[in-house]
């Protein structure tokens, strides 16, 4: 029997070969000399990549009887992941293989901040003896503040934990009970940026994240702060960030990630109050290593037909055909649901009734959990760390089936119940051969909608004129709404509109419409199909 063909595009550690085991015919190749890597792929069943190897649209077409793509790293960059998924092949990476490094990282630009270690070792070499020049400041007893409890954030609050700090952190999405078992006390984000010494941020760049620390953040600043990101460029404005530090509005800044990498011609490289280095959060010999194991590992699952836990574009597994297209469903319903719940959340459960009840339907609590923490957290999602993610937080998580189901064959459905004990829900079906994912419900308003990337939803008191008054003003921001939902549950009480939008809405156009129509929620919902 010919064994299945594993291509290696890069260097990998010998562990990860030997993880992959016996059963697989290994090919190397150098994924950076294009026309070897295309001719190799022509009989591959997966390849396994680092950085510099493109899985792209044209390799892809390449490999025709290709089932799995594995990146040793978390970043996807590299690899086409619709082409892939249009193909219907299966994209892994390691998504928590580097967590331990860049933490670590973040602590030692913390330290390297604190101490000017950077400047006093060129100093020396340069043959100065300057003591007096490279005077700091000690982390005991300082104020640190963390922008982001996931599971980076809280390997940096448990390290900073022995060094008598004053550790507060910002994350709307966590708790005050788990902020407290980690050792955090939680503050808003201004109250964090008005009272640290030091920032250190933890945080997924989003529409919603990009750019939060600007020149406004920086006005309320202690002239001593000290800000590092190691999480994602952009969430710190870098035009602010360069003018607090060349006018000494703030300490000092250390920066592992760049709205653009590498940073060519940055004025941010010429300040002397800055510390840099090239995004190396996952550059150490131990993240490379686990990075290498786990997606053997994962390769290995994939090509025996088993759920692969690190999947990141689809599910695979010994799971029935009818419960299949739920998993992307629940995956989208988790985003809605992490869109309009927004606070802490202290329950999640998840609910299928209908015919599939009588199937393992477990996978589809994975798939609602690794959609509603998919935009939460800095690191990649997956079907094994979204529990292990709720755990950390906090989060009671519970499977209910029911094989009834009154409307639909089946309903699947993800409720939140928040810390404040009000709760958010969102039900759906598929329907139909093309598999047509709908809304049927949020919030106990009944709706029947086609699952869409760009959503606003909106709650109001029920009168009339009020669609013409948001058609209106999406119209002059030049937003087409392609379909609309209207539900209420009396007549002149509470209504909710659910429109479905070609575009994502700015956040200055939502504020209008919200203060026009005295909306009691208004929430764009933007998703990854």
């Amino acid at each position: 029997m010919t064994k299945p063909v594993v291509l290696i595009a890069e260097e990998l550690s010998p562990a990860t070969v030997e993880a992959l085991g016996p059963d697989f015919e290994i090919v190397n190749v150098d994924g950076t000399d294009r026309p070897a890597l295309l001719k190799a792929l022509a009989s591959a069943d997966a390849i396994l990549v680092r950085s510099a190897t493109q899985v792209d649209a044209e390799a892809i077409a390449a490999a025709p009887q290709l089932k799995v793509i594995a990146r040793a790293g978390v970043g996807l960059d590299n690899v086409d992941i619709k082409a892939a998924t249009n193909a219907g092949v299966m994209v892994v990476n390691a998504p928590t293989s580097n967590v331990i490094s860049a933490a670590e990282l973040a602590i030692g630009h913390l330290f390297a901040l604190a101490r000017f270690i950077p400047d006093a070792n060129a100093s020396l070499k340069a043959g100065e003896w300057k003591r007096s020049k490279f005077t700091g400041v000690e982390l005991y007893e300082k104020t640190i503040g963390i922008i982001g409890l996931g599971r980076i954030g809280t390997l940096v609050a448990q390290r900073l934990a022995g060094f008598g700090a004053n550790l507060i952190g910002y994350d709307p999405y966590v708790t005050p009970a788990r902020a407290e078992q980690i050792g955090v006390k939680l503050a808003t984000l201004d109250e964090v940026i008005e009272q640290s010494d030091f920032i250190t941020i933890h945080i997924p760049k989003t529409p919603e994240t990009t750019g939060m620390i600007s020149t406004e953040q920086f006005a309320k600043a202690k002239p001593n702060l000290r800000i590092v990101n190691c999480s994602r460029g952009g969430i710190i404005d870098e035009a602010a960030l360069y003018e607090a530090l060349k006018s000494k509005r703030i300490a000092g800044a250390g920066l592992d990630v760049f709205v653009n990498e590498p940073p060519k011609d940055s004025p941010l490289l010429e300040l002397d109050n800055i510390v840099v280095t090239p995004h190396l959060g996952a550059s150490t010999d131990e993240a490379q290593e686990k990075a290498g194991i786990s997606v053997a590992k994962s390769v290995r699952l994939a090509l025996a037909g088993d759920l692969v836990p690190d999947a990141v574009n689809v599910a695979g597994g010994n799971i029935d055909a009818s419960v299949k297209p739920g998993i992307s469903l629940m995956e989208h319903m988790g985003q809605v649901l992490f869109a309009i719940a927004g606070g802490a959340v202290s329950a999640i459960e998840v609910e299928v009734r209908g015919e599939i009840a009588v199937h393992d339907v477990s996978v589809l609590k994975l798939a609602g959990l690794k959609g509603f923490f998919q935009n939460a957290v800095t690191e990649q999602v997956s079907y094994v760390n979204a529990p292990l993610m709720a755990e950390q937080r906090g989060i009671e998580v519970r499977l209910t089936t029911d094989g009834h189901s009154d409307e639909y064959r089946n309903v699947t459905s993800i409720r939140a119940t928040l810390a404040d004990g009000t709760t958010a829900s969102v039900s759906g079906t598929v329907i139909g051969p093309k598999l047509i994912q709908k809304i049927v419900a949020i919030n106990g308003y009944d709706i029947d909608l086609s699952m869409a990337e760009h959503m606003v939803l909106m709650v109001y008191k029920d009168r009339p004129g009020i669609v013409a008054i948001y058609g209106k003003a999406f119209a002059e921001a030049g937003i087409n709404i392609a379909a609309m939902q209207i539900a209420r549950q009396q007549k002149g009480g509470k209504a909710l509109s659910i429109i479905t939008v070609d575009s994502p809405v700015e956040a200055s156009v939502l504020e209008q419409v919200r203060v026009t129509i005295e909306a009691e929620k208004l929430t764009a919902i933007d998703i990854t199909l």
